[in-house]
């Protein structure tokens, strides 16, 4: 069962591009952030005296995992209208 594409137009394929590369893109950093989240928050609830250490480092990592959703949201953009 694959896609055939053979007769669509480029604009119909600039757009499947598009979606599929903000599709899977968010994807990784989504479970990434969770797993993040996750971690952070079992370290806490073993060590509660590192809270500020942990929340500090949890929200470094998160922001960068938020940045290639972000990279990929502008490559979707740049495909679909450039």
């Amino acid at each position: 069962m694959f896609l055939n594409f053979a007769g669509l137009d480029a604009e119909s394929m600039r757009r499947i591009a598009a979606a599929m590369a903000i599709g899977f893109g968010g994807l990784a950093p989504a479970i990434a952030i969770g797993l993040g989240v996750r971690a952070a928050m079992e370290a806490i609830g073993r060590n509660p005296e590192a809270e500020n250490a942990v929340r500090t480092t949890m929200i470094i990592g998160l922001g960068l995992a938020e940045a290639v959703a972000i990279y990929c949201f502008v490559i979707a953009l740049i495909i679909a209208f450039v």
